[in-house]
């Protein structure tokens, strides 16, 4: 199991990013967080079993309305206690 906080930057607010986010993390039985920034980034934190993280990223990627243009990507500690994936707002 791995954690990691992402940064997302592009066209990635105004067209549905983070709920579908929500939608394909639940559906990959992944958990954490969603929520846009101030600056016009996404900042979420994701875990689950790396190949599903990076299944969810993929996916992410090809949208037809999204366009990531930068990752940042830092891993951070696990939290057990986490059930699910959620917007935050």
């Amino acid at each position: 199991m791995k954690r990691y906080h992402y940064k997302f930057t592009g066209r990635v607010q105004g067209v549905g990013f983070r709920f579908t986010m929500m939608h394909i993390a639940n559906q990959l039985g992944l958990t954490g967080w969603v929520k846009n920034n101030y600056d016009g980034s996404v900042e979420a934190e994701v875990q689950g079993k790396e190949y599903v993280i990076q299944s969810l990223i993929q996916s992410l990627n090809n949208d037809i309305y999204i366009r990531i243009e930068n990752i940042k990507k830092t891993e951070i500690r696990l939290l057990e206690t986490e059930e699910n994936f959620t917007v935050k707002f």
